[in-house]
């Protein structure tokens, strides 16, 4: 889950994965205009920037608190072991719908533990312990695997084989990650924690990579520079649940359970 930050003593927005991705997606289907080319192809675009996340539903079901938080699991403290399922359970979700959804899945399982193929100075892989790095070098190589695999049954199809070439590919990957890191700009922070922050690398589909800027305004908008998605403006929300810390051995499936969701939106304006 995303526990996002908060102000001391305030309750923690809690979000599931499933709706970080869907919100996502939603991202993915408005980007578009007369500077920036919306996806191609844009239904499996959509479709696999949805559903990144998909492996985290089981994950998150457990509704497991963290002994250091007394809170759910937060993205970035989950146990590796869980970790390593839902990399994989991702693209096996994903390439179920379509072959080109679990290549896009596989790469974005991939770059989380290998700096993004390049774009991310941080290498996860190394930050890994021994004790379980062998169990994450087994998931990745059998991604690279997969990968390759699928690589070439959209290569043998004359419509999907220019989708697989190269930099068409990486833009595509570039894309995913721009829609994911601008929903995790929101989920992960609070309010009043959210600063000026440049999104880099973000492909126009016209040869060209750009970097956005995003910065609050004094109204609760957010400026975002150029703007990418169609019209002057674009509002985006994703349910979660309002949670504080709980006692050790607190029952967080009957927390959730009897939580209602609430939503929290976010509009973006033309810089």
């Amino acid at each position: 889950m995303i526990v996002q930050s908060t102000i001391d003593g305030n309750p923690h927005f809690v979000i599931e994965q499933i709706d970080h991705s869907r919100m996502t997606g939603r991202v993915a289907a408005a980007f578009g205009n007369e500077q920036f080319s919306a996806p191609t192809p844009n239904d499996l675009m959509v479709s696999v920037t949805a559903h990144h996340d998909e492996g985290w539903a089981a994950i998150d079901g457990l509704y497991e608190q963290s002994p250091e938080t007394g809170l759910p699991h937060h993205l970035t403290g989950t146990p590796l072991p869980y970790l390593v399922k839902s990399s994989k359970a991702s693209p096996d979700f994903n390439e179920k719908n379509h072959a080109y959804c679990g290549l896009l899945s596989s790469m974005h399982t991939y770059g989380l533990f290998n700096g993004r193929y390049g774009l991310s100075d941080f290498i996860f892989i190394d930050k890994i312990s021994d004790d379980v790095k062998a169990d994450v070098k087994a998931m990745l190589d059998a991604e690279l695997e997969r990968q390759d695999r699928l690589k070439e049954e959209l290569a043998a199809d004359a419509e999907s084989a220019k989708w697989v070439e190269e930099d068409v590919l990486f833009d595509n990957y570039k894309l995913l990650q721009f829609f994911d890191t601008l929903s995790l700009y929101f989920h992960m922070s609070h309010a009043e924690g959210r600063v000026k922050t440049e999104f880099l690398n973000v492909p126009d589909g016209k040869g060209k990579d750009h970097t956005l800027s995003i910065e609050p305004t004094d109204d609760g908008a957010y400026t975002l520079s150029p703007f990418p998605f169609k019209g002057d403006s674009v509002e985006f929300s994703v349910p979660g649940r309002f949670l504080s810390a709980q006692p050790a051995g607190a029952d967080f499936k009957e927390i959730f359970a009897s939580t209602a969701k609430e939503n929290q939106s976010y509009k973006l304006i033309a810089g």
